[in-house]
């Protein structure tokens, strides 16, 4: 079983910058990706961020350049940094561990007004 707990996000204007992290317990390793995923009111969850074994990272195109992505292996941590936010960037944030099954947070609400 792996738990995962999520701090950070909030409301912030648009081109304004938050934090999100993520804090991994459990049966969970550092050659496990973990990541973040995104809901927004009435469309799919979809991937935001994904950071892997060698640090191996994917952003969604939408993000690039503007989100930044890092993990604390020894932590077992996961951190999403987020600057020139949009108000296309309003979701609910959930932290993702890909160990044998998928794994999520209970998602951290992130709203940007225009």
């Amino acid at each position: 079983q792996v738990q995962l707990v999520e701090s950070g996000g909030g409301l912030v204007q648009a081109g304004g910058s938050l934090r999100l992290s993520c804090a991994a317990s459990g049966r969970i390793f550092s050659f496990n990706p973990m990541g973040w995923y995104r809901q927004a009111p009435g469309k799919q969850r979809e991937l935001v961020a994904v950071i892997s074994r060698g640090n191996n990272i994917n952003y969604a195109d939408a993000v690039k350049g503007r989100f930044t992505i890092s993990g604390d292996n020894a932590k077992n941590t996961v951190s999403l940094q987020m600057n020139s936010l949009k108000p296309g960037d309003t979701a609910v944030y959930y932290c993702y561990a890909l160990v044998e099954r998928d794994y999520w947070g209970q998602g951290t609400q992130v709203i940007v007004s225009s």
